[in-house]
């Protein structure tokens, strides 16, 4: 398992080391990673590195003096800017210090105009960050950005928060790193919503330390070894009626393609049978995938099938009938879009899906979050993480909090950060698409919890694997998703 530590956690861990290892040791073996990762990183000899008041700062002074080092034959020309803070340093931190100065590296007061760094190596502020980068330091990150050299951050981006992923502040800024090497244990907020953009490549640097000396973490990243108990060649003794009925309940007036796209998900990932169950029955059938079956919502009868509910189903009389009709059975139940958006208005709807014994997976994109919440989409997310906790436990739910990121928790409070997918689902339609494959991994047997997870991580590998093959990010469609996704989970069943 690809373990994710809270700022928190990883503070225990120190803690519980600090009394079994001589002072420092930490210290030089994260100086030693580092120093490796930006030797990796260098094409030139022009070293920029800055080095902040607090363990961060003293991690960035062991690179300055490994990389300069206290001969003539300097590996790199290693300039410093070093910002002491107010406090007196620590034993650890003016040893580092010394070092750095004994080494070939030169200490600036202010940042070297004119020099075009080969690297710059950010060690301003770590974990310990907790309020917004303000006056010089904000003025000096911003010019590091502007600079557009590639950047190794030390431990996490400064200015970004390692829990959430957001900039630290509601103006705040960070440094955008071109990679983040983190320390001991990997950290949630490098891989969903700011983080994705400002940590760049992750590396973990686990410095030394045994996995029996870190106990459980509270997150975790998503990976296939998760829902690999329901991935397996199909047995050729088989027929449609093995893999289950989805059937897509929306589809009002004007937004037909929503459930088809949905539908459409459903069927490439394998569902035996595939209803597309209409708000605003308009045809009798899909041209392009005349497999999918359509049906009035108002007399579909699901039966044993799946349900995937809310797909451009809108907010009328007759929607608000079907949904009620959907919580009160006892079909499984992907609840998306409109649908969860008359749960949000309905305290009364929201009691009935916290009820329910049938299993249910919600795709809530962060707007959509914050009504059923109650609060604002920046509440969302400015901590992702609690929300999808929240929102998973009050409902009685599996919840994927779609977004950069997306971040997946069930109602006994597990959660799983999913790394696939890139900015070309930002397009109308992805999300339908991702509920569809909810749905038929659900009708195949899946267990929820596995569904989504599993759901998230093709549907995201399928934009990787179209990203990969040129089409995209830019221009990527949702329409294109399905059958990209039927190819990796293919690909993950052999």
């Amino acid at each position: 398992m690809k373990s994710l530590y809270s700022v928190a956690e990883i503070r225990s861990i120190e803690h519980a080391l600090a009394a079994t290892l001589p002072a420092g040791t930490l210290m030089r073996r994260a100086g030693e990673a580092a120093t490796s990762a930006a030797r990796d990183m260098l094409a030139g000899h022009k070293v920029l590195v800055l080095a902040g008041p607090g363990n961060n700062g003293s991690d960035a002074l062991e690179v300055a003096a490994n990389l300069a080092g206290p001969d003539t034959d300097a590996q790199a020309d290693v300039t410093v800017l070093y910002f002491p803070g107010a406090a007196a340093p620590s034993v650890e931190t003016a040893q580092a210090l010394a070092r750095a100065r004994a080494s070939k590296a030169h200490f600036a007061g202010t940042l070297p105009l004119g020099r075009d760094w080969s690297l710059i190596v950010d060690g301003l502020f770590g974990i310990g960050l907790e309020r917004p980068l303000a006056g010089a330091m904000r003025a000096l990150v911003d010019s590091i950005n502007e600079l557009g050299r590639p950047v190794l951050a030390l431990d996490v981006p400064s200015g970004l928060d390692a829990d959430t992923g957001a900039v630290i502040g509601p103006d705040g800024v960070a440094i955008r790193a071109t990679r983040t090497i983190t320390f001991i244990g990997d950290k949630p907020g490098l891989h969903t919503f700011e983080g994705r953009d400002y940590a760049g490549q992750v590396q973990l640097a686990p410095l030394g330390i045994d996995p029996g000396q870190r106990p459980p973490a509270g997150a975790c990243l998503n990976e296939p070894a998760l829902f690999s108990l329901h991935l397996a060649p199909r047995r050729q003794n088989s027929h449609k009626g093995s893999f289950g009925d989805v059937a897509v309940i929306g589809g009002a007036k004007g937004m037909a393609g929503a459930p088809l796209l949905a539908a459409r998900g459903a069927l490439f990932c394998g569902a035996g049978r595939v209803f597309v169950a209409a708000i605003d029955p308009l045809t009798a059938v899909d041209f392009a995938q005349p497999e999918i079956m359509m049906r009035d919502a108002q007399e579909f009868d699901s039966g044993d099938g799946t349900l995937v509910i809310g797909p451009g189903m809108g907010d009328s009389v007759i929607a608000m009938r079907v949904l009620f009709k959907a919580l009160e059975g006892t079909a499984p139940l992907v609840i998306d879009a409109d649908a969860l958006n008359l749960i949000a208005a309905s305290p009364d709807l929201q009691g009935r899906l916290a009820q329910r014994a049938a299993p249910a997976i919600l795709t809530p994109h962060p707007l959509e979050a914050a009504r059923l919440l109650g609060v604002t989409s920046s509440v969302v997310q400015g901590d992702r993480l609690a929300a999808a906790r929240e929102l998973a436990s009050r409902l009685n739910a599996v919840v994927v909090l779609k977004g950069s990121g997306s971040v997946i928790a069930n109602a006994s409070g597990a959660v799983v950060i999913n790394p696939t997918g890139n900015a070309g689902l930002a397009t109308a339609g992805s999300g339908d698409v991702l509920a569809g494959i909810c749905g038929s991994l659900l009708a195949q047997g899946w267990e929820a919890w596995e569904a989504a997870l599993g759901a998230v991580w093709v549907h995201g590998a399928a934009a990787d694997r179209l990203v990969a093959h040129g089409s995209g990010p830019i221009g990527l469609t949702a329409g294109e998703l399905p059958l990209a996704a039927r190819a990796v989970l293919n690909a993950l069943a052999r």
